[in-house]
């Protein structure tokens, strides 16, 4: 038995946390640039080149009906009992005081560590290469239970999932606004242990009472992509599945590829006729009035896309489902008068499910050989027949009624566009006046600016001749400043050469002062006294000692006494 392996994105809001240890590949040799390039290759081609808008309205085309919501994961991860702490804190030795093995910061967290919630949507898809249950190849470490039942409890699943608790490093219950159910995505040590996981639990039932089975898949890639890097794109070698296995369970499994154990359990039908996911919103066994094209409007031959709930019409009307899946290669549409599910790839039905003719309840689809074949080629022939002439009518009467309503929106258009044009010219005649203000605003202010860079060139002309001044004029100083010192140099060698002039002049003047004070002495002595100095004889009486004293008091006397003392001694 070969089944599909499948790739399970999160796509998630711009500003919603990224969820702790999601991300998981089962390709080894591919690096994480490698697997990114694979992944959002064909999503960077569609959206490279182009503005916000254009931008936004394809990441709208392909979200379809699908709405952002809140998303609960929990994580689980088995414990390990510690042992060898009571033994090694046997052997150490008492400390000397508590306080001192007391950290110096202690780290704490509110709420509960192993639930997150982000904001986005999951999505499912099947890898185009069959791999083998049975032949030891390559698979995957992990695997996915699609549904469980919201009756059954973390507990009721951690019960299962006991004898294989040694060899799982965790397991990730994702809740979202799915109601009734959630899923599962379980980590094993090895591939082996995930091969003896799968074949232990799938198609085995959660309990005795449930009807519902473990439905399991492998995971080759788990990811987490950001919705404006286009993560609701087609993706290479991929093909998007219904996350939901209801419209999983009504495809033929050699189609869908990823379902091993089909089943029409009660609770799948119970949950078709009450309340929905959004994409399936019209999923009900009668049609409703509200019901119809989103692009024309017709409510005649509608297929809805199981992937992102959009709803067009047929290929026998406008082809508007059809172009749905040229644009967003969403492969799988379902009528939604029968139920029967059509793959656009394959060009064929693949339902596995259909709505009985008799009371409308979703039977078996069987068939056998070429017995098959036949039965689909007539119902095709009878289909096109039908159709070929069950629709020119309503098709005429589709065109007429689209004419007038075209004929309504143009005339509805021309008004608004009449008005829009006026509000157009009113709005070009204030540009154009503050256009004009702002002209003028600007030639003054360029004025300004051609005054001002005039001062400023003038202001740096005068800087640089300040400067130049400057430095001539320091240049200046430092010449005066040296020859004032030279010159005070020579003033003081000068004033000292003065001095000592000075001081033998001083010596000079007294002497000859002296010789002329005692000139005039002799001449005012007599004759007898002149004659008697002229032979060399002074005779002093002794009466006129004191007065013969010079002005200095001592010249004089002395001289005489010398004398005096000389004639005394012949």
């Amino acid at each position: 038995m070969s089944v599909s392996l499948v790739v399970i994105r999160l796509e998630i809001a711009d500003r919603s946390p990224f969820p702790r240890g999601f991300q998981y590949s089962a390709v080894e040799g591919m690096s994480e640039e490698e697997l990114r390039e694979k992944s959002l290759g064909l999503a960077k081609h569609a959206l490279s080149g182009k503005s916000e808008l254009e931008r936004a309205a394809i990441l709208h085309q392909h979200m379809g009906s699908r709405a952002v919501g809140d998303m609960v994961i929990e994580t689980y991860e088995p414990t390990e009992t510690p042992v060898s702490q009571e033994t090694s804190g046997a052997s150490q030795a008492a400390p000397d005081s508590p306080s001192k093995q007391l950290p110096e910061q202690i780290s704490f967290f509110s709420g509960n560590p192993s639930v997150e919630i982000v904001h986005g949507i999951m999505h499912l898809y099947k890898t185009n290469k069959m791999t083998s249950l049975t032949e030891d190849v390559r698979r995957s470490a992990m695997v996915c239970i699609l549904t469980v039942p919201a009756t059954m409890t973390s507990h009721d699943l951690m019960k299962l999932m006991a004898p294989f608790n040694d060899v799982m490093e965790h397991m990730k219950i994702i809740r979202d606004s799915t109601p009734n159910q959630y899923m599962v995505l379980i980590k094993f040590s090895s591939q082996a242990d995930a091969d003896s996981f799968y074949t232990a639990c799938n198609g085995r039932q959660f309990n005795s009472i449930e009807e519902a089975v473990c439905q399991l898949v492998y995971v080759e890639r788990a990811e987490v992509i950001k919705s404006e890097d286009g993560a609701s794109l087609p993706v290479m070698e991929l093909t998007e599945l219904p996350k939901c296995t209801v419209c999983l369970e009504r495809m033929d499994e050699s189609v869908n590829g990823v379902l091993t154990t089909l089943c029409n359990h009660s609770f799948h039908s119970q949950f078709e006729r009450t309340t929905l996911p959004s994409p399936k919103r019209c999923l009900t066994l009668e049609p409703v009035e509200e019901n119809k094209c989103f692009e024309c409007g017709v409510q005649e031959n509608l297929w809805i896309c199981l992937i992102c709930g959009h709803i067009g019409c047929g290929r026998y009307v406008s082809r508007h489902a059809y172009k749905h899946f040229e644009e967003t290669q969403h492969t799988y549409a379902m009528q939604l008068t029968n139920h029967r599910v059509w793959d656009y790839a394959g060009d064929n039905y693949v339902h596995r499910l259909v709505a009985s003719k008799t009371d409308g309840k979703m039977v078996q689809f069987e068939c056998e050989g070429d017995t098959c074949q036949d039965e689909k080629i007539d119902a095709l022939q009878l289909e096109y027949s039908y159709l070929l002439t069950s629709q020119l009518e309503s098709q005429r009467i589709y065109w007429e009624n689209k004419i007038v309503h075209l004929e309504k929106e143009t005339a509805d258009e021309i008004n608004n566009m009449k008005a829009k044009f006026k509000e157009t010219l009113e709005r070009c005649d204030n540009l154009e006046q503050r256009f004009g203000e702002i002209s003028k605003e600007k030639q003054s202010l360029e004025k300004k600016c051609t005054q001002l860079n005039g001062r400023v060139l003038k202001l740096s002309q005068e800087l640089k001749e300040e400067q130049e001044m400057n430095r001539c004029l320091r240049a200046n100083q430092t010449q005066l400043q040296a020859q004032l010192a030279e010159e005070e140099r020579k003033g003081k060698e000068s004033g000292e050469r003065k001095d000592v002039v000075i001081t033998e002049l001083q010596e000079q003047l007294r002497d000859v002062m002296f010789y002329l004070e005692t000139q005039q002495k002799i001449e005012q002595l007599s004759s007898e006294a002149r004659s008697e100095i002229q032979e060399g004889h002074i005779n002093i009486p002794a009466g006129q000692a004191d007065g013969a004293l010079g002005p200095d008091g001592a010249g004089p006397s002395s001289g005489r006494g010398r004398r005096g003392r000389g004639r005394k001694r012949k």
